[in-house]
């Protein structure tokens, strides 16, 4: 006896199905060159592999929706190779990002470093236009490339002030000049003993040469100040809250951008500072040990 066709419009489970599995592929498993699955692609593919009506891009993107699958978005992940060094190394960090505050009242002062690297100072072609009545903000699409900056900057983990001073370069001669001239002066006004650092591991922190040359400085030479060095494991920026405060840099200041020079693009950063720690606050940070344990699957104590 033939098989019964169904309505148009009407699907039998198979169908429904079928959608479901190809969203949960990716397209190059399947022999589509695709690197995402849209909506139209996934009845496409649906349509070659079924016979009979097959159903629309509409009525896939409603059946994905109830099944809470949305396979043209992707994120990114970073896979951890060894578990048990990453907690290691993370778990002082964020030790210390759970007392910053008690740390600095007790004389300890922790502070996040790190760079924004290759900050580009680009000219319109035309001025920007301030935002009119139904109209945003307008900037030129075209544009002139007035040099670059590299960003030296410090979060103080505990009441959230920022420092940072832009070089030409990126290198640890660039790095040294930084803590001499900011860090250790900071350090010896706020009148603290110790200083923690947060840093990754990237070459321009030197992690061979940085412990030796901290201990040579004459604040610490002469008994004014400590310093410590907690390094976060590799590829482990999210770790890192520096980082945030340089997206919102990249927010608030950054993005759209019009520079004229890069001594524009200098004064623009200095100003921004000034005018972010007249209102600073600490990050909200409340990622802990425990909750990295979990994540990882291990626990270490």
């Amino acid at each position: 006896m033939p098989r019964a066709v169904e309505p148009r419009g009407v699907f039998p489970p198979e169908v429904r199905a079928q959608v479901t599995a190809t969203a949960c592929t990716l397209p190059r498993q399947t022999g589509v060159p695709l690197a995402r699955w849209s909506r139209a692609e996934v009845a496409r593919r649906v349509a070659a592999e079924l016979s009979g009506h097959p159903p629309s891009a509409s009525t896939v993107g409603r059946w994905l929706k109830a099944e809470r699958l949305r396979p043209w978005r992707y994120h990114s992940w970073q896979h951890i190779h060894d578990p048990v060094r990453f907690l290691e190394r993370a778990r002082p960090a964020l030790q210390l990002y759970a007392r910053a505050l008690s740390l600095l009242r007790e004389g300890t002062w922790l502070v996040c470093l790190d760079e924004k690297t290759s900050i580009q100072a680009r000219e319109g072609e035309q001025p920007p236009r301030p935002a009119q009545s139904g109209q945003p903000q307008r900037r030129e699409a075209r544009y002139q490339r007035r040099g670059a900056r590299h960003l030296f900057a410090g979060l103080s983990v505990a009441d959230g002030q920022v420092s940072g001073t832009c070089r030409a370069r990126k290198t640890f001669a660039d790095f040294q000049a930084f803590v001499q001239q900011v860090i250790i002066p900071q350090a010896l006004q706020r009148g603290v003993r110790t200083v923690h650092l947060i840093l990754d591991n990237g070459t321009t922190h030197a992690p061979k040469q940085l412990e030796r040359w901290l201990q040579a400085q004459p604040a610490v030479v002469q008994g004014q100040l400590t310093f410590h060095v907690c390094w976060l494991p590799p590829n482990a920026s999210w770790l890192d809250q520096i980082e945030i405060w340089f997206s919102i840099l990249q927010r608030k200041l950054l993005q759209p951008n019009h520079f004229d020079s890069v001594q524009d693009l200098e004064q623009a950063i200095a100003n921004f500072l000034t005018y972010y720690n007249q209102q600073a606050k600490p990050i909200k940070w409340t990622y802990t040990v425990e909750q990295l344990e979990q994540k990882l699957g291990i626990h270490l104590r």
